[in-house]
């Protein structure tokens, strides 16, 4: 693991849904690159007393985890498809109170938790190539809606207040690929601490949008924007290749879990 600190890397660093799948990951890996974390969740965060227990929608506990914060990494929110009523308060008005509270503490930087759910109505390219980054928004799901809504947040503030704002687009993020359309989707947990520490410190110019998943071999989406803030992933899908495929075989083009990038989130009537 690449531990040496970059010149203007943040010092400490916010991060919302602390006790989640990913941040529980991020709180393990992201201290080996220099970071120091506070984390916030509105769920006690295991092994942690001094952590944030808040609501997104608690202003002042919000104002007071922002004090000091030189980046946030946020991840908070519902993190898949619910009721529009929870997905509006949780995802969307949550998000907007950090951005604004991070905008109201000076923070510089915010690396902001999307989804390949934003864009999952696109369908796969015939000739097996990758999906650019701006490719338009196509949410499959009121989550991939939010996470839309995000990532236009995320451009707002950046280009009214001057905060700049990574929005990481993240596939399947699991310890090992569990089946055939994670070959092409997968992250890993170590690429996601690599992914998310060249967010906090690489080349940001306003908003940048970044997919994010390892270097797979059978990748479905464009990283150049990613490896331009420095990403370097190290791990690959395609080692599980031969046992997932022996077990589950090769999928239909036509099986929307292939064919589209939200796969069986695409499916009417869900």
């Amino acid at each position: 693991m690449e531990t040496r600190q970059k010149p203007d890397q943040p010092a400490l660093v916010l991060l919302t849904g602390a006790a989640g799948r990913i941040g529980t990951c991020l709180r393990e890996l992201l201290p080996a690159y220099g970071y120091r974390l506070r984390s916030f969740d509105r769920l006690p965060v295991p092994g942690e007393p001094g952590a944030i227990t808040a609501e997104l929608r608690d202003a002042e506990a919000l104002a007071a985890a922002m004090e000091g914060v030189d980046a946030v990494v946020h991840l908070a929110g519902i993190p898949g498809e619910a009721p529009f009523a929870d997905i509006l308060a949780a995802n969307i008005d949550g998000t907007y109170r950090l951005y604004d509270a991070a905008r109201a503490a000076g923070v510089r930087r915010i690396v902001n938790a999307s989804s390949n759910h934003a864009v999952g109505f696109t369908e796969r390219p015939a000739d097996g190539g990758t999906v650019p980054v701006d490719t338009p928004q196509r949410p499959d799901t009121y989550y991939g809606l939010s996470k839309c809504f995000g990532e236009n947040l995320a451009s707002l503030y950046a280009d009214r207040h001057g905060l700049e704002t990574v929005s990481l687009r993240i596939g399947s993020f699991t310890p090992a690929p569990r089946g055939v359309r994670m070959l092409g989707t997968w992250l890993s947990p170590g690429d996601c601490a690599r992914l998310v520490h060249a967010a906090l410190t690489g080349p940001v110019d306003g908003h940048t949008v970044a997919y994010g998943i390892s270097a797979n071999t059978r990748a479905w989406w464009d990283l150049s924007s990613a490896r331009a803030l420095g990403y370097q992933p190290l791990d690959d899908a395609e080692d599980y290749a031969a046992e997932l495929l022996a077990e589950l075989g090769e999928l239909p083009a036509d099986d929307p879990e292939f064919r589209y990038l939200g796969g069986r989130f695409t499916q009417t009537g869900r």
